[in-house]
């Protein structure tokens, strides 16, 4: 029997630009889970570097790395506040 050797892989190594957090984002929001939005907001925050996120919001570090993860119930402020240091904004549509 073959050995596979498998990788670890984390979605923040792959969020380069402003369009790639946007599609990624808007994925997590198309699923509806609310754990799995706010994780993927913790992924964004932490491809830009969570001391920095927390620096600029005003929170900490440590903080954020909890409010952000999948078992996280960040405030709506808290949101608001990374969104806003991260340049995107929420955007809201009629469901078609």
């Amino acid at each position: 029997m073959a050995i596979v050797q498998t990788h670890s892989w984390d979605a923040a190594d792959h969020l380069e630009t402003k369009e790639d957090i946007a599609a990624y984002l808007e994925a997590a929001l198309e699923e509806g889970d609310p754990s799995l939005i706010v994780a993927a907001l913790g992924d964004v925050a932490r491809s830009k570097g969570m001391t920095q996120i927390a620096r600029e919001t005003g929170l900490g570090r440590e903080s954020l790395y909890k409010a952000l993860s999948i078992e996280g119930n960040p405030e709506f402020a808290t949101v608001l506040k990374v969104l806003q240091v991260l340049g995107l904004r929420l955007h809201v549509v009629p469901i078609a």
